[in-house]
């Protein structure tokens, strides 16, 4: 029977999703914990691979497994088998041919920054602090530019194992609000997109931040995505602020 299972997980105290030797991973512990489930070895799939100390509301994993049991027992039981700090909300039965990752037609990811003088304690792990003042109209502008599909050269890992890193954009959403917990202001940055590579929303709100703080002008990015050459002052955001929202499927 094939499974779809609904994550989320802090990803702080893991070293991203993908499993590693001797690393705790998301995947590593969801795939022991299924093991032991199943009696045997069995392979977990997840929509993509977020990197260490990215956290995700969203997440979705496929698994077959033989086994015969409910899907609110196989919730149940991986709970039971895995930390605190990750949790599986839903299981469901899907069709043989569902593949977390390659059925996916979108994902979503948000980035929330604390913006304001100190950043609350209830907020360090999931939210990236910048003290400056940061300019919600610029940075939409220069978001309008990363919709579409481009080359995401610039706005990527140099070290990649994909070919093609052509990726189409579909939405992206700047939004501030008020946040009673941080006594502050949280702006949150969504992306929407056919696919992501390594660090490219941590890349591009890294380039929104210093648009905001009038360290880069709009143009940059255009100049950047023609180039394939990032400007020095668009560093990429730290993990803490990333978070995977949502995976669309059919």
């Amino acid at each position: 029977m094939n499974y779809k299972l609904l994550l989320q997980y802090d990803g702080t105290d893991f070293h991203g999703w993908q499993i590693q030797d001797d690393l705790r991973t998301v995947q590593g512990e969801l795939t022991s914990a299924l093991s032991l489930i199943e009696g045997r070895s069995v392979n977990v799939h997840g929509s993509g691979r977020t990197d260490a100390g990215v956290h995700a509301e969203g997440q979705v994993a496929s698994v077959e497994i033989a086994r015969e049991i409910s899907t609110t027992k196989l919730r149940a039981a991986i709970n039971g088998n895995i930390g605190k700090d990750v949790r599986v909300l839903t299981v469901e039965t899907v069709a043989g041919d569902f593949h977390a990752r390659y059925s996916a037609l979108e994902k979503t990811y948000v980035y929330r920054i604390v913006n304001g003088p100190v950043i609350s304690p209830f907020w360090w792990r999931y939210a990236h602090h910048d003290a400056r003042k940061l300019d919600l109209e610029d940075m939409r502008s220069g978001a309008d530019l990363f919709c579409g599909k481009h080359d995401w050269t610039a706005f990527s890992a140099a070290q990649s194992d994909v070919e093609d890193r052509t990726r189409t954009v579909t939405r992206i959403e700047i939004e501030e609000r008020p946040d009673e917990r941080a006594r502050g202001s949280l702006i949150e940055i969504r992306v929407s997109a056919d696919g992501f590579l390594r660090y490219m929303v941590r890349a591009m709100a890294g380039t929104l931040m210093a648009l905001g703080r009038g360290e880069l002008d709009s143009d940059a990015i255009g100049e950047a995505l023609e180039s394939g050459i990032r400007p020095a002052a668009a560093v990429t955001a730290p993990a803490c602020g990333l978070t995977l929202l949502s995976v669309r499927y059919e």
